[in-house]
């Protein structure tokens, strides 16, 4: 791992008197002649009451050590975790630095009070296993910028989501190439403590093809092994939630809050059809409904959630591709807009993203599609104010920006490409004078 912190592009190169890392005994050096990398003073920043930062996970170095049926190889184009200010009239981007690591940091999350930030190492090997790591920063309020608290291994290999449970007191990671999920304490100074409990998935692994796959689909991704794919709590942090692609299944646990064990829910997990493998799932901002993206099915479920028991009813299965679609494809990310009328679904190989329209009792919709301006868009995010929508195309090696038609869910590409080698996942930050802001799931909407 190679970490540097950068200077925000709104600061000459002035030292940041970065204290030394800790690694916790993981053998990671920081390399002699590495430091700063600022970036041109722009001829005008933003204003006290409209800064927003966004920063973007990336893949720094190629995934190796693979099964031989792994078909998502970045070759490691990024650089690490890139920061860029947001123009929020215009949704343009204008890059602010970059701390560099290259051990993949490919998912972000910002804690609530918007003063850390974590990152799931994906591509490193820590330890006699090739366990992955994960990253604790802290974040420069007046700037953006990132100071490394800590590292920490992920307690498994290949970690590839990070989210952090409501009540801010624990860290939850899903490790794909490991097949396993992890809580992480998060101390007081917002540092990373060692796993307080890990789950390896088991169980009867999905067919090579999809129930639900399109006519002459060759899409075979991730029924090789066990993989955890994504991990969140629920909305009431009752609930922890996560999806194994190999075995066709979404997880349900109960968490102990004192100390952050993990049980099986009375219904510990409800199956999706044989080799569909689920992805990613979002929840509807009433909580009352979830719905899942499968990766090699190329379908969203519509599932009720119990917020008694965590209880999973899937009720409806629409496909994210058009009439007529045959080849092959792979499902990615799944988002639900903020003020939860629209839900948004990733496709890569058909490089679109699916538009449906929520109805009152969730049931989805499709209104339209639009293409990605990339190849193989691995995830996408709207800005806090559900206006833009910034993809990232991963093979591409660019963002796209679309403004957000919110009467009909539509999207409209802006015509702005920001260049980011092997981009994979994106975060926001309103960095107000006082308080900083994070984003979340579901924030209430700015006009």
């Amino acid at each position: 791992m190679k970490p540097v912190l950068s200077t925000a592009a709104f600061i000459f190169a002035v030292c940041l008197g970065m204290s030394g890392p800790d690694i916790s005994g993981l053998g990671i050096s920081v390399r002699a002649g590495e430091g700063d990398s600022p970036q041109p003073h722009p001829s005008q920043g933003p204003t006290e009451d409209s800064r927003l930062m966004a920063y973007v996970g990336t893949f720094s170095s190629p995934i190796k050590d693979t099964l031989p049926t792994q078909v998502d190889l970045p070759p490691g184009n990024g650089r690490g975790i890139h920061r860029f200010w947001v123009d929020r009239e215009s949704g343009a981007l204008t890059e602010a630095g970059v701390y560099e690591m290259g051990t993949s940091p490919s998912c972000l999350v910002v804690n609530q009070a918007g003063d850390r930030l974590y990152s799931a190492n994906e591509t490193d090997r820590v330890g006699p296993h090739g366990h992955g790591s994960i990253s604790a920063f802290a974040i420069d309020a007046s700037d953006g910028s990132l100071r490394l608290i800590n590292t920490v291994p992920s307690a498994g290999a290949g970690p590839t989501y990070v989210s952090i449970h409501p009540s801010g007191k624990y860290l939850l990671v899903a490790n794909y190439f490991g097949g396993s999920i992890a809580v992480l304490p998060i101390e007081q100074d917002g540092r990373l403590g060692h796993a307080v409990d890990v789950k390896e998935d088991s169980g009867q692994l999905g067919p090579t093809r999809a129930t639900n796959a399109p006519l002459g689909s060759k899409a075979f991704s991730g029924h090789d092994h066990t993989h955890a794919h994504m991990i969140q709590s629920d909305p009431s942090g009752k609930f922890v939630l996560h999806v194994d692609l190999g075995l066709d299944r979404i997880f349900v646990w109960r968490i102990e809050m004192t100390t952050g064990k993990l049980t099986p829910a009375a219904t510990p997990f409800v199956a999706l059809p044989p080799g569909d493998g689920p992805r990613h799932f979002h929840f509807h901002p009433d909580g009352q409904w979830l719905y899942s993206i499968q990766e090699e099915g190329s379908t969203v479920v519509l599932f009720d959630f119990s917020s008694e028991t965590g209880e999973l009813s899937p009720r409806q299965t629409v496909s994210t591709l058009p009439p007529g679609f045959a080849g092959s494809n792979f499902c990615s990310e799944i988002l639900v807009s903020h003020d939860g009328r629209f839900v948004y679904a990733g496709n890569r190989l058909y490089d679109s993203i699916a538009i449906f329209s929520v109805g009152p009792k969730g049931r989805l919709e499709r209104v339209g599609e639009v293409w990605t301006r990339g190849d193989y868009p691995r995830s996408f995010t709207l800005d806090p104010s559900g206006r833009y929508l910034y993809c990232g195309n991963q093979r591409a090696d660019n963002l796209a920006v679309f403004k957000v038609d919110r009467a009909s869910g539509g999207l409209e590409f802006t015509g702005q490409f920001v260049p980011v080698g092997n981009p994979s996942h994106i975060v926001f930050l309103k960095l107000a004078s006082s308080t900083p802001q994070v984003l979340t799931d579901n924030p209430v909407n700015e006009n």
